[in-house]
């Protein structure tokens, strides 16, 4: 069997690092070279990467996507890339300095790593351009299909529906293996505590209250990240070139409705909870439909909301010593 060497960009962080974990597992396909290229900015955890660390399929370069001559080293190298590299949190893309790094990270960044992929190995590679539901917009019902057209919202969300046209551009033009993915909110272990679950898990850990946006009804697909790595791995491996697939949890909930949880898992009240002015331009509600990654590839969210979310409080409870510097 062919070893598969993969270049994983933002390898250290939430989502990237879980699917490096996954690769090098018990479970992973066993014919994998990883290596992880990550900037380490603020949501980069080398120590999310501990586990495979002495592994001799792993590898680890610090380096900025931007760069195009360590991208272009490390590409040639490489015959896959699963692109998680991202400015990724909304609120740090609406302040007056912050749409400028979403785009340079986003949309430059994606165009360094195409670029190399390109030159180095033509339509022979193949590259898995991770983005999210948020460049649709928002709906108030019914559920995305994946031809639907992108009406982004927010700096973030547009920066990553550019990045996505750029990478299907590659594909149309040149012939280049391009396939994305378009996920609904992600949570688990690991995620740096400026998103909605970690961020009230730890406060509430700490006793102290937590920010409710606006009337608390928007509307979010909450997908565990396990359910997310195994829909990347099954468009890794069996999905079709230029195609999008969204994947979702299937777990609709208001922010409302998620608080209520969160604060009957914790053990308190509604007392900790303080309401805020809303977000600008805050989307109403997210669902996207995964009929075609199911039909195609046989994907089915596997995680329980329950479940998933019991264990996310009980491994914040369990690693202060992992969220507390972050906080």
């Amino acid at each position: 069997m062919t070893r598969q060497n993969i270049l994983v960009t933002g390898g250290a962080g939430f989502i990237g690092s879980h699917y490096v974990r996954t690769l090098l597992g018990p479970d992973g396909p066993g014919d994998v070279r990883v290596t992880v290229l990550d900037k380490l900015t603020y949501a980069g955890n080398p120590a999310n990467l501990d586990p495979v660390r002495g592994r001799p399929e792993f590898s680890f370069v610090q380096g900025d996507i931007c760069d195009s001559r360590t991208v272009g080293e490390l590409v040639a190298e490489h015959d896959q890339i699963v692109h998680f590299a991202a400015e990724s949190h909304v609120d740090r893309s609406l302040t007056t300095a912050g749409a400028g790094a979403f785009v340079h990270t986003n949309v430059l960044g994606t165009q360094v790593l195409l670029d190399a992929m390109l030159r180095q190995h033509g339509t022979d590679g193949t590259f898995v351009h991770i983005s999210t539901d948020e460049v649709y917009g928002s709906l108030d019902a019914g559920s995305w299909p994946e031809t639907d057209p992108l009406r982004p919202n927010s700096p973030y969300s547009a920066s990553k529906a550019s990045s996505d046209l750029l990478a299907l551009a590659h594909h149309r033009t040149h012939g280049m293996d391009i396939r994305v993915t378009r996920c609904s909110n992600n949570y688990g272990p690991h995620q740096f505590p400026e998103k909605v679950i970690p961020l009230f898990l730890t406060r509430l850990l700490d006793g102290d209250k937590v920010p409710l946006y606006g009337d608390g009804e928007n509307i979010r697909d909450w997908l565990h990240l396990d359910d997310h790595i195994q829909g990347i791995e099954l468009v890794r491996t069996r999905g079709r070139a230029g195609e999008i697939y969204n994947i979702g949890g299937g777990t609709e909930l208001s922010n409302k409705e998620l608080t209520d949880r969160l604060l009957t898992v914790c053990g308190y009240g509604w007392d900790r909870v303080e309401y805020v002015e809303d977000r600008k331009g805050h989307d109403r509600r997210y669902s996207v439909d995964c009929s075609k990654i199911t039909a195609e590839l046989g994907y089915r969210p596997r995680k329980p909301f329950e479940t998933g979310l019991l264990e996310t409080y009980a491994w914040y409870r369990d690693n202060r010593a992992w969220w507390e510097p972050l906080t």
